[in-house]
């Protein structure tokens, strides 16, 4: 008698495999974008208070076109495509809904206006006098 594994055997464990593959797969790609969503509006909060912070301590409101004077939690931003951002030099940042059609965009811009940060955030009268 020789000692192996039959053949039903090996294809109910195929089976199996395949089916916890086929309940993991779906859950593995939701909770990865959950994860983009939540790196978006953590890249646009730290690019609001950057904004802000730059300007209480200079008075001077940083360039964010993406260019090199872009603050890199503002690059992120615009990298991402999901909102667009534009400052004026008494303080002021505007954030606007890019209308980028991805669900992870979607559903940061969905989030982000609920919390308040889709809007003009204005710094002026914040600078810091000598």
């Amino acid at each position: 008698m020789r000692k192996g594994f039959t053949m039903i055997e090996l294809i109910f464990v195929i089976v199996i495999i395949g089916i916890l593959a086929a309940v993991a797969i779906p859950k593995l790609a939701a909770t990865r974008d959950d994860a983009k969503v939540a790196k978006e509006l953590t890249n646009l909060s730290t690019c609001i208070g950057d904004i802000g912070a730059t300007y209480t301590a200079s008075g001077a409101t940083p360039i964010v076109d993406g260019s090199d004077g872009t603050p890199a939690s503002c690059k992120s931003v615009i990298d991402g495509g999901c909102w667009t951002l534009s400052a004026t030099s008494d303080g002021n940042l505007t954030v606007e809904d890019a209308a980028k059609d991805s669900a992870s965009c979607k559903k940061a811009v969905a989030k982000s206006t609920s919390k308040g940060m889709l809007t003009t955030h204005s710094f002026g009268a914040s600078g810091v006098t000598e």
